[in-house]
């Protein structure tokens, strides 16, 4: 065999290695509603005063190529608002949308991005109206993406760990923030500027996320 036909070979066994390996990575799809994490100001150092939702979901993802590596995700933008106008037709629209795709056998879990004003309302909500076990998992950010301290980037990689995790399913609905998991029923917005915002105060978190890995066993 010549050294390009061995070159070949080489490069169609790498090409079947990495196709194999994609297909083995579990199936998130991301629901953007818009909010902080997808927000642009006119300077990187300005993390008050931006607009909110204005940067689209696919966007986000390609901003952390390390999303390849935990799963295959796949982008959809529901709205493209602050969560301060989140409203009845737009719950009901991603309640239905997420009862729709968890229904399907391609797809293991779902991440919501979200602003953090009524985060967790719309956590709760979907606790109580999505009929499934597989995760879903809200995230979001309180420094738009176009600053350079974002939280958005980390906060996102860390949701779909957190959504492909065997220990998620059967939780409920889940906040996944500044490496902390809460549950639905009992997280709440505890500052209007620290990243360390989303809390529990009566139960506490039920995981923590470090070095890419779930370190805390859920409750």
């Amino acid at each position: 065999m010549n050294f390009f036909k061995k070159a070949a070979l080489s490069a169609a066994i790498l090409l079947a290695a990495v196709s194999a390996s994609a297909a083995d990575l579990p199936n998130v799809k991301i629901l953007a509603t818009g909010g902080t994490i997808a927000g642009s100001a006119a300077s990187a150092t300005q993390t008050t005063g931006y607009e909110a939702g204005k940067i689209a979901i696919q966007t986000l993802i390609d901003a952390v190529p390390q999303i390849k590596e935990v799963a295959d995700v796949s982008g959809e933008q529901i709205v493209k608002i602050s969560s301060n106008n989140m409203d009845t037709p737009t719950l009901l629209k991603l309640a239905k949308r997420c009862n729709e795709l968890l229904a399907q056998k391609d797809v293991d879990g779902i991440v919501i991005t979200h602003g953090t004003d009524t985060l967790e309302e719309t956590a709760y909500f979907l606790n109580l109206t999505v009929r499934s076990d597989k995760p879903v998992v809200l995230v979001g950010a309180m420094r738009p993406a176009t600053a350079i301290s974002a939280d958005g980037p980390m906060n996102l990689l860390n949701a779909v760990r957190v959504a492909v995790n065997k220990e998620s399913v059967g939780k409920g609905v889940l906040v996944a923030m500044n490496d902390v998991i809460n549950n639905a029923r009992d997280v709440t917005k505890t500052n209007t500027t620290n990243v360390a915002t989303f809390r529990a105060p009566d139960l506490g978190n039920i995981g923590y996320i470090a070095g890419g890995k779930i370190m805390v066993s859920f409750l």
